[in-house]
């Protein structure tokens, strides 16, 4: 981790409150999952049937 990056795990953030929120659709197109990396490993994020989002490793 550099200086910069912040854990989240608590939920908390030091920006104040404001969050980036991105939309599904913005992400998923018409797809229904997509893959995102992250420090060279790469995780599946789908939408499955009933609406909800799994990541998995």
């Amino acid at each position: 981790m550099s200086d910069h990056d912040t854990d989240d795990r608590d939920g908390g953030s030091d920006d104040g409150g404001a969050q980036k929120v991105v939309r599904a659709e913005e992400l998923f197109g018409e797809s229904r999952e997509i893959w995102i990396e992250l420090d060279g490993v790469r995780y599946r994020l789908r939408i499955t049937r009933r609406g909800k989002l799994i990541l998995q490793k």
